[in-house]
């Protein structure tokens, strides 16, 4: 199961909810990649630039291909990459927590490590990167509104869709 959708839609933490529904293990894409970097993706960013992370996502996306049994949090950047998207779709079952701008806006703006964040109107940032990813994030096997669910909620939601499908599928 791989989860995307933007930054503070919960991602990761859904993802470790439903891998213990699931018994599956959970993977957090930017995790493993601070992992292997030996740094924080703001210092990434902030050192090699965006497009460096963007390959490094790509690369993990690619390397995961082939990983049963996993749910993966997802940046919320990397299935915007069309080549990330389809591989995603090829091989896992594809959620998409979806969140208003403000409630996004209300979870991430007291946090100092989300580099994309870093703007005059940090609201009017979300709105614009939500409108260019929307595309990308409704290709998704399942989208789902967590603004009023909790976690563990949409994390049975979508242990249910998992198991048995979505409409359409």
């Amino acid at each position: 199961v791989a989860l995307i959708g933007f930054m503070g839609a919960g991602k990761t933490t859904v993802g470790a909810i439903l891998a213990q529904f699931l018994g599956f293990e959970f993977i957090d894409t930017d995790k493993v990649i601070e992992q292997r970097q030996g740094r924080r993706i703001q210092d990434i960013f902030a050192k090699e630039g965006e497009p460096y992370f963007r390959r490094l996502e790509s690369e993990l996306c690619a390397e995961l291909e082939s990983a049963t049994h996993k749910v993966i949090a997802t940046g919320g950047g990397l299935p915007v990459n069309p080549a990330n998207l389809e591989s995603l779709r090829r091989h896992a079952f594809v959620a998409c927590l979806w969140a208003s701008p403000e409630t996004l806006h209300a979870r991430v703006r007291t946090q100092q490590h989300r580099p994309l964040l870093l703007a005059e109107d940090p609201l009017a940032r979300i709105r614009e990167l939500l409108a260019l990813r929307t595309p990308a994030y409704k290709q998704a096997h399942l989208i789902l509104g967590v603004d009023f669910r909790s976690p563990a909620e949409t994390a049975r939601h979508i242990a249910n869709a998992f198991h048995h499908g979505t409409p359409g599928e």
